[in-house]
């Protein structure tokens, strides 16, 4: 049988108070999760649901989990990824009445899948995905659970791929809402909190400086845009990588080189993938590249840098640092990988994940979300569906009057104009 968390730790009492506190702090900083929890605690839209997750369980997470408990559901979770759980986090959500966590930090691939396995016995009504791990699962190995689900929430890019791959074939069987898609996550999220983290989190584990350097971006969509444009922020030279020419064009217009992998692969000290695919640097790249060169990953998965290419390119592998883990080439070159090619973000040794402010208004929309399915459960056809627009504003308001920003509204006459086609010059 899969263990909980307190079933894993030696002194669960001790993890869960300071997975108490970094919850605590996390809290204070996050104003749109703080309303939603009055009127959750209030109205109870949760009643009744019982809601199968599988996110990277962290502070932040943990606020939103709470929050889900807050308003009357039953929560089981597990972690996305085998290195972003904090145990102790983990521990202090398995504290919180209605929650029961599976999720810890190092499980191999059986028990990762296992985990998955004990959070579906939750019996649930609602998913909340960030990878799409969860509800693949729940297809292939569970479709008997289909039909008493509302639907579903997928947080990442990763995941509302899969998902939409799914959906194409036929295999999607319940609704899912594309969080990742939405105007309140994806220009926020995508951009600042992945480019703040990943370079941060780069800097902090390999304790070198990035300015001066040539950071080579791998992917121009918003996670690549946000990448490139913290570490142009950050003083270095941005090459980005591409195999869509209007988003090569998009960052060659924004000033930034745009090269073929092989060739960045000669240009770059700092490497950083973006782009949710596998193979994006492999044997032929590392054959170019610097002594000394760096690489990360900032996708969902651990295949975007070919890893068992770059193993039997090496002569030996070693730890050189938390974090760190250096290939050594046979003419003498070293290729640095940080966390192990996961989500550098999250994986690490110091890997915090996006900043608090940003998370709040990610789960802000991830939260009205699973309101809005245990609420109206036969609004939604199987299949993967935008969140509605009313949705997202909703939370952009609450966080524009928690920042203490006001806005203009249209008058009756801009509004009857903005909807008018018969309006000429």
């Amino acid at each position: 049988m899969t263990r909980t968390i307190a079933e894993r730790l030696d002194d669960p009492e001790a993890a869960q108070a300071e997975g108490r506190r970094k919850m605590d702090w996390a809290e204070a900083h996050m104003p749109i999760l703080a309303e939603l929890r009055e009127s959750f605690a209030a109205e109870q839209p949760l009643d009744g649901e019982r809601i199968a997750m599988a996110m990277h369980v962290e502070a932040k997470t943990a606020v939103l989990v709470e929050l889900l408990a807050i308003g009357g559901a039953e929560v089981a979770i597990t972690g996305c990824n085998p290195l972003s759980t904090q145990d102790d986090v983990s521990a202090a959500l398995h504290a919180v009445d209605g929650v029961t966590s599976y999720a810890a930090h190092g499980v191999d691939t059986e028990e990762y899948y296992d985990a998955i396995e004990a959070v579906v016995d939750v019996d649930p009504t609602i998913t909340v995905d960030d990878g799409a791990d969860m509800v693949t699962h729940i297809h292939d190995e569970h479709p008997e659970l289909i039909p008493q689900l509302k639907g579903g929430c997928e947080e990442t890019t990763t995941g509302v791929h899969r998902l939409r791959s799914m959906a194409d074939d036929g295999a999607l069987d319940y609704p899912m809402f594309a969080v990742n898609d939405t105007p309140m996550k994806t220009l926020f999220d995508n951009v600042h909190g992945t480019g703040e983290s990943a370079m941060a989190n780069i800097a902090m584990t390999t304790n070198l400086a990035v300015a001066g350097k040539t950071v080579v971006v791998a992917g121009y969509g918003y996670c690549g845009r946000g990448v490139a444009k913290k570490a142009s922020g950050m003083n270095a030279d941005v090459v980005v990588t591409e195999v869509d020419p209007r988003r090569a064009l998009e960052a060659h217009m924004e000033g930034h080189e745009v090269l073929p992998m092989n060739e960045a692969a000669a240009e770059g000290d700092i490497f950083v993938t973006t782009t949710g695919n596998r193979d994006v640097i492999t044997r032929e790249d590392f054959e170019q590249m610097a002594d000394g060169v760096v690489l990360a990953n900032a996708g969902h998965f651990d295949v975007e840098i070919n890893l068992a290419e770059l193993d039997d390119l090496a002569e030996t592998r070693r730890e050189v640092r938390d974090g760190v883990e250096e290939y050594a080439l046979p003419d003498g070159r070293r290729v640095n990988v940080l966390a192990e090619g996961r989500l550098v973000n999250l994986a690490g040794p110091l890997s915090m994940g996006h900043p608090v402010e940003v998370m709040d208004q990610s789960f802000g929309v991830q939260a009205v979300c699973v309101r809005e399915l245990a609420a109206n459960p036969d609004a939604y056809d199987a299949g993967v569906h935008e969140v509605p627009d009313r949705l997202d504003r909703e939370v952009a308001e609450v966080k524009l009057d928690a920042e203490d920003i006001d806005i203009d509204t249209l008058s009756d006459e801009q509004r009857e104009y903005m909807d008018s086609w018969d309006h000429g010059t």
